[in-house]
């Protein structure tokens, strides 16, 4: 049995997925006989996909100046229900895209809007930050505060992608300050102008034993995951590279 390694190249990463292919190759390691998964698991694997073209995306058209900004409502302001969350929005970013336009560049965002069990509704925002768009974020968005933080201040792209990617019913939210409250409701999206980049494919004749590692990087800790997909039955393997600091840089 084949294995087919994908391999997505980014400015400071590269992260792999390697997986079984039973139309290609010599016979290898046996496939798992498959069976239907549960719907646990198929949430699994659903939230897994969202983090991840969601962390591609942040890495291929975002920088770690650009903003994470969360857009509050004052309780006035609510919204009775997601739709007309939706419609804040969207009234919202079609301002922000044309000042953008105006100004000559295009605008590229994540968003992710949730409503707290206890009636809070926010948008968490992923925005390519330009010149003044503190001061536009404040003027397109009437209904309450404006909060902005820089994207590196979330931590890693990794880290941001799994928390803007939220939308079980009854998942928690891991901010410090709101630890371990209910999350109601979520709805993510994203602009349109961000396809997801091409993987450089190549075909191996068996199963490697070890993550390849490429000259001049460094396997990044903790994400090496393998395990069994319960949809096909296959094997997997998926793991990022990083460029190691430079210890002669000067700071």
């Amino acid at each position: 049995m084949g294995t087919i390694r994908k391999i997505y190249r980014f400015e400071k990463f590269i992260e792999i997925e390697e997986y079984h292919d039973g139309r290609y190759g010599a016979p290898g390691k046996k496939r798992e006989k498959k069976k239907k998964p549960t719907p646990e698991q198929m949430e699994k694997v659903n939230q897994m996909n969202r983090e991840k073209k969601t962390r591609w995306r942040m890495r291929e058209y975002f920088k770690e100046n650009d903003y994470f900004t969360t857009l509050t409502y004052r309780k006035e302001e609510r919204p009775p229900d997601m739709k007309q969350a939706k419609e804040d929005f969207k009234r919202f970013i079609r301002k922000m895209k044309d000042w953008y336009r105006k100004k000559g560049y295009e605008i590229f965002w994540i968003r992710n809007i949730e409503h707290g069990t206890k009636g809070g509704w926010h948008v968490h925002l992923v925005i390519n930050r330009i010149e003044d768009t503190d001061i536009l974020l404040t003027k397109a968005w009437p209904h309450g505060k404006v909060i902005n933080e820089l994207m590196y201040e979330k931590g890693g792209f990794a880290d941001l992608a799994a928390y803007i990617t939220k939308t079980e019913k009854t998942g928690e939210s891991e901010e410090p300050e709101k630890k371990g409250r209910k999350i109601k409701e979520a709805s993510h999206s994203a602009s349109r102008n961000m396809p997801l980049p091409k993987p450089k494919i190549r075909r191996l004749i068996r199963w490697p034993k070890e993550p390849y590692v490429k000259k001049g990087w460094i396997l990044e800790k903790g994400t090496c995951h393998e395990g069994t997909n319960p949809v096909t039955g296959y094997q997997y393997r998926h793991y990022t590279l990083m460029k190691p600091a430079n210890p002669h840089r000067r700071i």
